[in-house]
């Protein structure tokens, strides 16, 4: 299939090596509206035989089988109502917008556009989160969940322009960061039901949202947990997600998982992996991308859902919509009134 890039920031490398190493996908078009971002991917990215478009009107009105998208979330609504006028299936950079009620409205806006929309919130094609979601079944009932998410941003990062401000990023570190894992929790244990937060943001960083939350959650099933998220952790770790099982305990740490049975057997699967956690934003691997593209051009051939369509990424929206009012308020928040 044909795709086109909209959008050349600084998760573009990573887009353009995972579609390079596509058995399925090439790269046809790219846009932004600096011409000089334009030249410079195409520069550094030959191989893929791109050309640069002058427009979105120009990307909607081409041949191309799908689009991604990875602007900055305040600049999508009209890229996404153009593309969706013409019928141009999404595939876009989480989070999906800055707020609960926006991304719904995109969402919507695709869903009456009868357009597929998925979500690159690749932590859900590691390898060993297939085989952890195989085993869930055989430790019973869910009692317990640790999230935590312990990454390191000097503060040049937060001096780029209108990173970490509400108006281009719609927050901090829940919504740029720790999404990733959050909404990995999410899939495997179900819905939270209630939420109580205490967020801030800390001594080492000058931005307008928050870089340190510390919640507790009540999940549907019963279940009770606690998610830590900051990029204030020098020099930074990577993330985990531990979920206690009434016959045993998985530790989900980047891409190793190790298996803990109360009948005293373990087993470690995977292999350690970086994820961005430390001052290098950008320092992990483009595979999990790849399996998210190649993933959502066969869901198009076979007229499915993609790994993450975007009414399934509300729920990580929701979640955060609720985090960030518990931790305002000082109360605990129902995600029912959210």
């Amino acid at each position: 299939m044909k795709c086109a890039l909209i959008g050349l920031g600084m998760v573009s490398k990573t887009y353009g090596d995972a579609i390079a190493n596509c058995d399925t996908v090439d790269l046809s078009l790219v846009y932004a509206r600096n011409p000089d971002s334009r030249s410079k991917f195409l520069a550094d990215w030959p191989q893929l035989d791109a050309r640069a478009a002058a427009s979105v009107e120009e990307i909607a009105a081409s041949d191309v089988d799908f689009v991604i998208l990875t602007t900055p979330p305040n600049a999508r609504a009209e890229i996404v109502a153009t593309l969706a006028a013409a019928g141009k299936p999404i595939l876009m950079e989480k989070p999906v917008e800055r707020t609960l009620s926006a991304a719904t409205a995109l969402v919507e806006r695709c869903e009456t556009a009868d357009v597929p929309l998925g979500i690159m919130l690749q932590h859900r094609a590691r390898p060993v989160v297939a085989e952890l979601r195989a085993v869930i079944g055989d430790l019973g009932s869910l009692r317990m969940a640790e999230v935590n998410v312990p990454w390191w941003r000097p503060q040049a990062y937060y001096d780029e322009p209108g990173r970490g401000t509400y108006a281009r990023d719609g927050g901090g570190v829940m919504i740029s960061q720790a999404i990733h894992t959050m909404d990995l929790m999410l899939s495997l244990t179900g819905p939270v039901a209630a939420v109580s937060a205490m967020s801030a943001t800390t001594g080492f960083h000058d931005m307008e949202s928050e870089d340190f939350v510390c919640a507790g959650l009540r999940f549907a099933n019963g279940a009770v947990g606690q998610l830590f998220a900051t990029t204030a952790s020098f020099p930074g770790r990577g993330e985990t997600v531990t979920l206690h099982f009434a016959e045993g305990s998985a530790h989900l740490e980047a891409g190793q998982l190790r298996i803990d049975r109360r009948d005293g057997t373990s087993e470690v699967l995977g292999q350690a992996a970086t994820s961005g956690a430390g001052a290098d934003p950008m320092a992990f691997t483009s595979d999990w991308h790849r399996f998210v593209i190649e993933d959502f051009a066969q869901a198009l051939t076979d007229q499915r859902a993609p790994l993450v369509p975007g009414r399934a990424a509300l729920e990580v929206h929701r979640l955060i919509a609720a985090l960030e009012d518990a931790g305002r308020t000082g109360t605990t928040v129902s995600l029912k009134d959210v």
